[in-house]
């Protein structure tokens, strides 16, 4: 069951029963109150936030990650590591409009989906040592993110930076790395001071700023020179 907690008075506003099983995906829609979720159920469910009541459902072959693009208008869902699926969000039961192959990662899980700010690639994050990404209007492959540590197979969430021109990703040992959308080159490696792995990392969409997740947080902000 998803819950709608109010941050004001620490109350949970709604619930949103329906799916049977974990929920693995929870995607909110950048324009209104809709928003999406996947579970293991092998179902994705679109909800609109003022109503308990379940507004769509889609039978998945597998597991689901799913994302709203920048403009609120189309979603993609991710099914069995292997294909993404393009919906228009006010004719999704009609099916696709667009589907990629991709060939299948046998050794890790898609773990999540995202879109980047200009909407013109998606991002795949996996539960191995790869994140994908792939162009948004035709599919192709762009970049394979390599050369971080996740031994222990668990979801590791990257995130583009605001200008889409870089990726983030947090590992297993504690560090950060990047890497440029463009040529697929490492930039950096940001050593951390977090006792665990860290599976979250989210940028402030409108400052200079990324928080990364363990079971700490911590802010990071650009130095600058005097």
């Amino acid at each position: 069951t998803i819950r709608y907690l109010s941050l004001h008075d620490n109350k949970y506003i709604r619930y949103f029963p329906g799916h049977t099983k974990k929920v693995v995906t929870l995607c909110m829609s950048p324009i209104d109150d809709a928003f999406i979720s996947g579970s293991m159920d092998k179902t994705i469910r679109l909800w609109d936030l003022r109503s308990q009541n379940c507004q769509g459902l889609m039978h998945l072959s597998g597991r689901p990650v799913a994302a709203f693009d920048p403009e609120g208008l189309i979603f993609a869902a991710g099914v069995n590591s292997e294909s993404v699926k393009l919906y228009d969000l006010r004719s999704f039961d009609k099916g696709p409009f667009a589907t990629f192959k991709l060939p299948q990662d046998k050794e890790c899980d898609w773990t999540g989906l995202k879109f980047s700010p200009d909407g013109k690639m998606i991002l795949i994050s996996t539960n191995g040592n790869v994140i994908r990404l792939i162009d948004a209007f035709q599919g192709n492959p762009l970049q394979a993110f390599m050369g971080f540590t996740n031994h222990k197979g668990i979801p590791l969430e990257a995130s583009f930076t605001p200008d889409a021109r870089y990726v983030f990703s947090g590992s297993t040992d504690g560090k950060v790395h990047c890497w440029s959308t463009e040529s697929g080159v490492k930039m950096a490696i940001l050593q951390s001071d977090h006792p665990g792995p860290i599976q979250c990392i989210q940028f402030n969409p409108k400052y200079m700023m990324m928080a990364s997740a363990c079971q700490n947080m911590a802010f990071w902000q650009p130095a600058v020179d005097d």
